[in-house]
């Protein structure tokens, strides 16, 4: 069972990044709905990190799971799971209006905490 979870977990936050890239990143800009400016450079800059972060760390977790997929249910890399998905929360918290991006924080953090309890 723990399987599909692990697999669940990172393939949630392959999805959850691709997403976000999608719709605040390449959605906006193909509408044209920022004006060029700093401003904008900025906030693609910052959503395209955010997103690629998440897609990075999610095949990073699916490679993993298909090699050793006992490392992904130890306790340190929980934690490192959690400690990304709180540190998302608070910067999507603090620099997004969305509502979306703190959803697929949560979930992240609360599928690495049952993988780690399942296993």
């Amino acid at each position: 069972m723990y399987r599909y979870v692990v697999y669940g977990t990172y393939g949630w936050l392959l999805l959850g990044g691709t997403m976000h890239l999608a719709i605040d990143v390449v959605s906006q800009y193909v509408r044209g709905k920022r004006t060029p400016g700093p401003e904008t450079t900025l906030y693609f800059g910052m959503h395209i990190a955010y997103g690629l972060g998440h897609i990075f760390l999610g095949l990073l977790g699916l490679l993993v799971a298909r090699r050793a997929l006992d490392v992904l249910v130890q306790w340190p890399t929980v934690l490192l799971c959690v400690a990304a998905s709180a540190c998302w929360l608070v910067f999507s918290s603090i620099f997004t209006e969305y509502w979306e991006p703190k959803v697929i924080a949560v979930v992240f953090g609360a599928l690495a905490v049952a993988s780690a309890v399942l296993a």
